[in-house]
């Protein structure tokens, strides 16, 4: 782990740093305490089919599909953020596996998925209705909201000299959409909504279902003057109020109806698995903590209109050019070079650690010495030493290790700890009766025990200890970091 200098840091950054650790600590605390009492639930549950559950947890990782948008699953400042991605991750936690996510931003998309047997779940905040789609079971709910009706306020309305006059060109009862044409998502909740709501008012209402637009997509229309109205579920709605306000979300056009996951309708283990825990996580703190951060939370709409946002300009930092340029000049994937950059100085091209490592790529002095840079070069010649750096460790890893997808971690593992140790562990998988040019499963185990007497006094080992717990992980988050960045980045 690279340790970053911070002196001369004003003494409220460090209150803040005291709040972030504290509620931490806590938000920990209540989950343990859910986990155990959620452990001692399904041990008495004696309708808990186990077959799926062991299936998730005997592959390692659970499998969902979510939405890319400004609440679920984004990437800011290149990190993974959004409401259904930390829920998600605290419930594959709780499993004890991996979580992998799969984007659909087409509902109908997402059920065929999980009909297939493509996902495990679908992580969305999904209406819940008696007539469901053919072959799937909802959860217990993760929210309750309302549908709001989204309108533009009069343009003059920061002139007007009452409220009332600002309420009066506005719509406020859902029986005056009569006759006016609403914008929302194909096949959405809205559209179904709105399809009642002219059959209760009995007059026409004109729905324009549109297949390329997002809610988030329609809103900023609507914030723009391009079109009159579109709708949102409430929870959200109080995001984009922050986000612009010249909207009104103000306008309720449905009575509260509950959102949920949803699963195969034969995976009756997982879907009481989530029950049980939805029940018993939707009590705590670390819930009621979610919400307030991604709904009600002036930070989270200046992150959502931030350049570094991957809904809005899909930016990971203000390198992204420079790695394009650079990762394609030497054949890789900018994608991964910055997720490599983020583990080692989360883009600060000052960063210092405390063994003497600098810059963006956190070279040591003797390694950056050999490809011509010190602590006085650019950020664009750290990045260019650092690639070429990448390369020579590829060029010196042998030719056995022949899958492209294993090569990288012993690139990244050789990168954190050198690749010295790594040959150590190489041989240490050998020598056991493992696979040495294959990471996973096999060599990881032994960079994982290198700090252990037992394994790096071994007589093959030629460089003894090392920090191998640190090296273990470092791969792992770098890698699952790049997979988010696949996910909502473009190449």
């Amino acid at each position: 782990m690279k340790v970053l200098k911070f002196y001369n840091i004003p003494i409220q950054i460090f209150r803040n740093l005291f709040f972030l650790i504290l509620t931490t600590l806590l938000l920990t605390s209540c989950l343990n305490n859910h986990r155990d009492k959620l452990n001692r639930a399904l041990a008495e549950d004696d309708t808990v089919k186990r077959y799926r559950i062991q299936e998730i947890q005997e592959r390692g990782r659970l499998v969902a599909i979510t939405d890319n948008n400004t609440t679920d699953y984004f990437i800011f400042r290149g990190t993974p953020m959004g409401y259904q991605f930390e829920k998600l991750k605290m419930f594959a936690d709780y499993l004890g596996v991996d979580l992998e996510i799969k984007l659909s931003n087409n509902l109908d998309e997402a059920y065929r998925k999980l009909d297939r047997g493509d996902a495990d779940l679908i992580a969305m905040g999904l209406t819940v209705t008696l007539n469901g789609p053919d072959h799937v079971a909802f959860t217990e709910p993760i929210l309750q909201t309302r549908q709001m009706l989204v309108q533009r306020k009069p343009d003059n309305w920061r002139k007007m000299r009452t409220w009332d006059e600002i309420e009066n060109a506005l719509v406020r009862n859902p029986i005056d959409l009569a006759g006016k044409t609403v914008h929302v998502p194909k096949n959405s909740p809205f559209s179904y909504r709105l399809k009642n709501l002219s059959e209760e008012v009995g007059q026409p209402l004109y729905i324009k279902e549109e297949r390329d637009r997002k809610t988030e997509q329609l809103v900023e229309a609507v914030a723009n003057g391009e079109i009159a109205y579109t709708v949102c579920n409430e929870y959200v709605a109080l995001l984009f109020e922050r986000m612009y306000p010249e909207l009104d979300i103000r306008t309720a056009i449905s009575f509260p109806q509950n959102l949920a996951w949803a699963v195969r309708e034969d995976s009756d283990s997982l879907r009481v698995t989530i029950n049980q825990w939805m029940t018993e996580f939707n009590k705590t703190a670390a819930s009621r903590f979610l919400i307030e951060k991604y709904f009600n939370s002036t930070r989270m709409a200046f992150m959502a209109r931030s350049e570094y946002s991957s809904h809005n300009h899909g930016k990971i930092s203000a390198y992204d050019e420079l790695l394009r340029n650079m990762s394609k000049k030497y054949n890789l994937d900018w994608r991964l070079v910055a997720s490599l950059i983020y583990q080692e100085s989360h883009f600060n091209p000052d960063a210092r650690s405390w063994k003497g490592a600098f810059g963006l790529m956190q070279m040591m002095p003797a390694t950056a010495a050999i490809f011509g840079i010190d602590t006085n070069s650019t950020a664009t010649e750290q990045l260019e030493a650092g690639i070429r750096y990448i390369k020579a460790l590829d060029r010196e890893l042998p030719a056995e290790i022949k899958d492209p997808n294993e090569r990288i971690k012993f690139i990244l593992a050789s990168y954190n700890v050198g690749i010295a140790h790594v040959y150590d562990a190489r041989r240490l998988a050998e020598k056991n009766g493992r696979d040495p040019n294959v990471w996973s499963g096999n060599v990881d185990y032994y960079i994982l025990n290198k700090s252990n007497p037992a394994y790096y006094r071994d007589s093959v080992v030629r460089y003894g200890y090392a920090r191998g717990e640190e090296t273990y992980n470092f791969v792992i988050e770098i890698l699952d970091r790049f997979e988010h960045y696949k996910n909502v980045i473009n190449d």
